[in-house]
């Protein structure tokens, strides 16, 4: 082992789980054995071809040299920020304060930099897409937890005031992340009544220290009933304009605009203009990155500014939203035919399942049957997204024999 590499740096496996298993699951594949490999969050279609929306792509194939070539200014396009804004707020004419991200992983990683420091940490609800813990070890933070609302119950508002004010008392201020709506692992959606209890805490405990709050949206499009969505963005906007808590957003393209690889998205603040936050937004933005691509950026502005384009936009995302919905409920039906709970859906990517006594186990148990889901403390957490309907009967049946 190199003696330069940190002491604090060499028991790292270098991979990641998601992509390990996804690469095994390929690999079954590769030698002509039908899995079923719902571990990666891309969308397929049923004939197991990875899906690229054609209104992105026949744009991105059309872009000029200066839209592809020339740096993109450090905190990003102002007007793609300004766009993808108003993707989710259309009512709103200004950024606020906002930049340029690799992704929403990217935006994550600006909020930890930003609004905590080192041995801080970050709350956020469990389950939680894994690398949450990644982005905070690796600046070295920590991530606290309170359970995800329940299917019956709701909210379990106890636990996020005790969350909320032990994190406040302990360092004097409080970064909360929130995936919502479209939940990433358990595809659900805060109801209206677990928002306004949520935003209640928030509000009370930021008389004990600064709040920021962040919404981590990456799967809005593929919502079961987009209304929903624009009801919880509504609420949230709402929330923001009180002035109590500071509300941003990570906003991505890898989902909306099956933009995987280009890493495009945006950390934004669109209900403060304060001119120390784009400051730090900035220098953080050059000293990590520098600048994001500029093509991704060209092809949203691009469709931002064609409302036909739009129109065909939202056709497909109405598809393949459909096509989402129909898989969630097919599943659900296969699992209650071998006798299990089913699984609750608003809109993503995935779903979660009790994963047993031993999570790992029970998908380790089910690989044997060549059916591929990423374990979690909390459970299983399946990508609906690459998992064909045809293939829910078959994957109920392995996963029932793997309990």
């Amino acid at each position: 082992m190199l003696p330069q590499l940190l002491p604090t740096r060499r028991d790292f496996a270098g991979d990641d789980l998601i992509f390990t298993l996804n690469a095994r699951a390929q690999k079954r594949a590769a030698e002509g054995v039908p899995v079923i490999n719902a571990t990666i969050g891309a969308l397929y279609d049923d004939a197991g071809k990875l899906v690229v929306l054609d209104t992105v792509m026949e744009q991105w194939q059309q872009l000029s040299s200066a839209e592809v070539a020339p740096y993109a200014p450090i905190g990003g396009d102002q007007t793609y920020l300004l766009h993808l804004v108003q993707r989710h707020w259309p009512t709103l004419t200004s950024i606020g304060v906002g930049v340029a991200a690799p992704g929403g992983s990217g935006a994550l990683a600006l909020t930890l930099k930003n609004f905590l420091d080192r041995g801080d940490t970050v709350l956020t609800a469990a389950p939680y897409w894994g690398p949450y813990s990644t982005l905070a070890a690796e600046v070295g933070m920590t991530l606290a937890t309170v359970p995800y609302p329940d299917v019956q119950t709701g909210i379990d508002i106890g636990a996020w005031e005790a969350a909320c004010r032990d994190i406040l008392e302990a360092q004097g201020r409080l970064l909360v992340w929130l995936n919502d709506p479209c939940h990433n692992p358990t595809g659900r959606s805060f109801t209206k009544a677990d928002r306004a209890a949520l935003m209640d805490v928030l509000r009370d405990v930021s008389s004990q220290g600064p709040v920021t709050f962040v919404l981590d949206l990456a799967y809005l499009d593929y919502a079961r009933d987009p209304q929903q969505v624009r009801e919880a963005l509504d609420d949230y906007a709402a929330f923001a304009q009180e002035g109590h808590v500071l509300v941003g957003a990570c906003l991505s393209l890898s989902k909306a605009y099956t933009l995987y690889g280009a890493r495009a998205g945006a950390l934004v603040f669109p209900w403060t203009t304060d001119s120390a936050l784009h400051g730090a937004l900035i220098t953080s933005c050059r000293g990590t990155w520098s600048n994001c691509a500029r093509s991704p950026m060209s092809v949203l502005n691009r469709i931002a500014k064609d409302p036909a384009l739009q129109a065909k936009l939202e056709a497909e995302h109405a598809h393949w939203r459909t096509l989402l919905a129909t898989r969630a409920t097919a599943l659900d039906a296969a699992l209650r035919a071998q006798g299990l709970a089913g699984c609750a859906y608003d809109g993503g990517f995935f779903v979660t399942l009790d994963g047993g006594a031993d999570p790992d186990a029970t998908c380790e148990t089910m690989q044997a049957h060549d059916v591929f889901v990423i374990p979690l403390p909390e459970g299983l957490r399946v990508g609906i997204c690459a998992m064909r309907e045809a293939d829910v009967s078959k994957f109920a049946a392995a996963y029932k024999a793997s309990l």
